[in-house]
């Protein structure tokens, strides 16, 4: 995912509430270390990004739309370390994608092109194992209502939970990530 047409930066600062030190990215980074030792506030001008726990674009993922970040607890991290980030592109298309409740595409498969905020009152199943994303970039979410551990979802097949970073298959909600264009 190349970010190379990106003009919109985050800024990211050590200190909470926008203090200490600052980096301005507007590119995908597979290694923030150079640029900062800590995390603790963010500044998204434009565009749509997702920050990464850890280098090479691994660990907690966390979405991060246009707006202000004043720590960590407000874009739901688990703590101040952003190591990788990368900018989504813009998506004007339809959304569509097919969870199953068994690795490799297989069991009971349900069809989705909206949000949904319980997964267990739509699909009646608590765990995800795959997923075809068809259209559209999606983000999953570990518990209901939008909260938790968050995975950025781009078109293709996952096989497996492994396959989008999770560490089980428990999601409990989801939407579609959209841009304002």
């Amino acid at each position: 995912m190349s970010s190379s047409c990106s003009k919109e930066p985050i800024v990211f600062y050590e200190g909470r509430n926008y203090m200490g030190r600052h980096w301005e990215c507007s590119s995908d980074c597979m290694d923030t270390f150079r640029h900062f030792n800590c995390c603790n506030s963010m500044r998204v001008s434009g565009g749509h990004w997702v920050a990464y726990e850890k280098p090479h674009y691994m660990g907690y993922q966390y979405i991060l739309g246009p707006g202000d970040y004043p720590d960590y607890h407000s874009w739901m991290g688990f703590n101040s370390c952003i190591r990788s980030c990368q900018m989504f592109p813009p998506y004007r298309g339809s959304y569509k994608m097919r969870l199953y409740n068994r690795p490799e595409m297989m069991g009971h498969m349900m069809e989705f092109m909206d949000d949904c905020p319980n997964v267990y009152e739509r699909f009646h199943h608590r765990d995800i194992y795959s997923c075809n994303i068809m259209e559209g970039y999606w983000t999953f979410y570990e518990h209901p209502n939008y909260r938790g551990r968050q995975y950025f979802m781009r078109p293709g097949m996952y096989r497996s939970c492994g396959d989008w970073g999770g560490f089980n298959p428990m999601i409990g909600s989801f939407r579609r990530m959209r841009t304002n264009m």
